[in-house]
């Protein structure tokens, strides 16, 4: 059946920008920033005065700094009483929003009333130089400064004034025309960066005993656990076995750990005394910087550690030391990779150590030039308002680029490259709106909204090929699937060897210690999530900081939770790769029924030329499977795949079943949406646990063929496979193959409309859903 064409609105478009790739722009434009369109900056770095007149009744200088261009104007920061300041500050104004001929610098003088001019500079703007990367940044000058009326007045400014593109270094740091309305204590929080995720390790300690342990109540048998904490992670191993002073537990526990290390493992041994009373035997704390590293499954060397108890003594912490012991082995696993995204869209794969790192395959570029049609993500001065920023996380460098403030249509232009090492991970490019523009953090815990994301597997990218397309920002909402706007990008994928690249679709996708030592479901689980943890707050604590919020949304923190929507698409999904299968046995059923008798006596052909030439088999499915491949080159996808709505089953989903994938966990609904959801859910549950028992049915059915559940059944069939041996023994096996090739193909006149002998036989066979309760 023919699909309809996805709603136009949702689909991925193709775009032509007018990039640097592939064409040579007017002016030379830096190679590093070919993908992105060139955006032309009038740059004014303000460095420093001197000589400054005093100007106030104290005899005394409040020196600032103002740079007018047009009804554009910039403010440096003012010293107090100060005749040599120094600012040292770029301002940057976008060309194509310059509407003056002349730039004015002035100097003023901060007071009560109205601030006083010191003096000014005039450039006009048809005889500013330009510079263009790589070439060295323009020295600063300094400049005689002039009263209003044109003479010159005492003091002197040091300024470089040229034109730019986004390609200067001075673009990062320096103050926007386009964020005039932001105000100077808040506008690092629009500033692009690029940020590093920390060094993840495992942290991986194997408890074997300890010794010598000295419970308050002798009368007892001690039930003694041990608890270990390192940061706000805390497990704890199972009560031992030997219930003496000398317990044994020898249990593995994992934990997450980023470098550089702060704090050490703490242990503490205790005994469970009553129901919710547990008393503490003795503790230690080891310090990760003495903890050893290994590369590879090999053990490292255990260690004994002196337990140490605190007694209270009229109030006061004493230590006291005694013979108490634990026996541990502790280690930074190095030879895994620590999963802090979904494995199924990872961005790096590479373990922790870096001797066992391979070498690079490539380099990935994206150029984020723009977005359109975004909603208004806020309210300001009673208007709808948005304040972009794109985020884009690869391995493990995530950038950021600049808040462009109060617009639908902001234009970034920036362009950032990464490093490959595996061409199966994917690249996640996020929209979100600013909620720390006005006054810094100081806005009451508001947080950074998201518009939407864009993932792009670079596997499914050609080599070299410039990616223009504007992606649909797709986000789900409890009122069903919504597009927030479209993000622009131009991606390229160049792979330095393809030799290299090929052979990687060789290598495991893992690190060697997931194979050889692999970790449980249930504890990748929640490593990830403490790895989440960790990424979020120590990217929150960098300047500008990347909030909580945003690294969650990058990392999928909820994709987890159980939706029932999600469980639709992904049970719709095993249906069309079974759907392939069921096709073909359509296919061979009307070929035995005779339902187009030339393609029938075709396959009659082909059937007995294998039969005869049994070696051909092989040959023939490999060379046919090379056909579809070749037929199908014609329709390959010419663009990078993007959120599609009905596969994920967005666009059809009930309103209470998006009602209860926003819910909180636990839930926050009433008694009585909980109930019938949960009814719903046994529902479903219960067709789901049907499936599960058919095809349980089926596999007890084979097993039972030699089982001897069924006495007469087994004896029937051991009997048919003694006949069987004995017939196949003295005839050729292709008159065996031919004669039951031609009873399969046999004509509809010779059919029954009655099931199979054999699929009689098979349907009566037991299983052991009779034992059931």
């Amino acid at each position: 059946m023919q699909k309809p064409p996805l709603p136009q609105d949702f689909a991925l478009k193709e775009t032509t920008p007018n990039i640097g790739a592939g064409s040579v722009t007017g002016d030379k434009l830096s190679c590093t920033y070919d993908l992105v369109e060139q955006m032309q900056y009038l740059y004014v770095r303000v460095v420093k005065a001197k000589d400054l007149p005093a100007k106030d009744v104290t005899g005394s200088c409040d020196p600032y700094v103002e740079v007018k261009l047009g009804n554009y104007k910039g403010v440096t920061k003012h010293f107090e009483k100060k005749s040599n300041p120094e600012w040292n500050q770029v301002f940057a104004f976008s060309k194509e929003r310059i509407q003056a001929s002349v730039l004015e610098v002035v100097v003023k003088d901060k007071d009560v009333v109205m601030d006083d001019l010191i003096g000014r500079v005039l450039f006009d703007l048809s005889e500013i130089p330009k510079r263009v990367p790589p070439d060295s940044p323009l020295a600063p000058q300094w400049y005689r400064m002039e009263d209003r009326k044109g003479d010159k007045v005492k003091g002197e400014l040091m300024l470089a004034v040229w034109m730019g593109t986004q390609a200067d270094e001075a673009f990062p740091d320096a103050w926007h025309s386009d964020a005039a309305s932001v105000s100077s204590d808040a506008v690092y929080n629009i500033r692009s960066k690029v940020y590093l995720s920390p060094k993840l390790w495992y942290v991986r300690v194997n408890v074997i005993e300890a010794q010598d342990l000295i419970p308050s109540d002798k009368s007892r048998y001690p039930e003694v656990f041990v608890k270990v904490i390192l940061g706000n992670q805390a497990l704890r191993t199972r009560i031992s076995q030997s219930k003496t002073i000398n317990p044994m537990w020898n249990e593995d526990l994992m934990f997450v750990v980023a470098e550089p290390f702060e704090e050490p493992i703490v242990l503490t041994v205790e005994d469970r005394v009553g129901s919710n009373k547990d008393e503490t035997l003795g503790r230690c704390a080891i310090p990760l910087q003495i903890v050893q590293r290994r590369l590879d499954h090999k053990p490292v060397n255990t260690r004994w550690f002196n337990l140490e108890k605190h007694v209270v003594i009229e109030g006061e912490k004493k230590e006291i030391k005694f013979a108490s012991r634990i026996h541990l082995r502790v280690c930074l696993d190095g030879g895994y990779h620590v999963l802090d995204e979904s494995t199924h869209y990872s961005s790096d794969l590479r373990p922790t150590a870096k001797q066992l790192w391979k070498s690079s395959i490539g380099i990935l570029e994206v150029g984020i030039l723009s977005a359109q049609g975004l909603m208004p993500m806020k309210t300001r001065d009673g208007r709808g308002t948005t304040d972009a920023y794109c985020v884009a996380k690869y391995g493990q460098k995530w950038v950021r680029t600049r808040t462009i403030v109060d617009s639908f249509i902001p234009k970034w232009n920036e362009q950032y490259t990464w490093e490959v090492f595996d061409p199966c991970t994917v690249v996640t490019i996020g929209v979100f709106d600013n909620g720390h523009i006005h006054g810094g953090d100081k806005s009451g815990g508001s947080k950074d909204s998201r518009i939407g994301k864009v993932r792009i597997r670079l596997s499914t990218l050609e080599s070299y090929r410039v990616y223009t397309h504007s992606y649909p920002l797709l986000v789900l909402h409890p009122s069903g699937v919504k597009k927030m706007g479209e993000v622009q990008l131009a991606v390229r994928f160049t792979c330095s060897s393809l030799i290299n690249m090929l052979h990687m679709y060789s290598q495991p996708l893992l690190p060697k210690m997931h194979y050889i030592h692999p970790l449980s479901v249930m504890q990748l689980d929640s490593l990830r999530h403490q790895a989440m943890q960790i990424v979020s707050m120590r990217l929150s604590r960098a300047e500008p900081p990347l909030r909580k919020e945003v690294v969650e949304y990058m990392l999928d923190v909820d994709s987890h939770m159980w939706s029932m929507r999600r469980s639709k698409a992904n049970f719709f999904r095993i249906m069309k790769v079974l759907g392939g299968m069921i096709a073909v046995g359509k296919w061979f059923d009307q070929i035995c029924n005779w339902k187009n008798p030339i393609t029938t006596i075709l396959i009659h052909i082909l059937f007995i030329i294998l039969v005869l030439y049994p070696e051909l088999i092989l040959p023939t499915i490999f060379l046919y499977l090379f056909l579809i491949g070749i037929w199908n080159f014609r329709w390959r996808p010419r663009h990078p795949p993007h959120m599609d709505t009905r596969l994920s089953h967005a666009d059809a989903a009930h309103p209470d079943e998006l009602d209860e994938e926003f819910d909180t966990f636990p839930t926050s609904r009433s008694s009585d949406v909980v109930r019938m959801r949960y009814d719903r859910l046994r529902s479903i549950g219960g067709r789901v646990q049907t499936v599960i028992g058919d095809l349980a049915t089926q596999g007890e059915r084979f097993q039972s063929l030699l089982s001897w559940r069924d006495p007469r059944a087994t004896t029937l069939f051991v009997t048919f496979c003694f006949i069987a041996a004995i017939v196949l023994y003295v005839t050729p096996f292709q008159i065996v193959a031919l004669l039951t090739g031609l009873y399969v193909l046999r004509h509809p006149r010779f059919r029954h409309k009655l099931p199979s002998v054999p699929l009689n036989f098979f349907r009566r066979l037991p299983a052991r859903s009779d034992s059931m309760l």
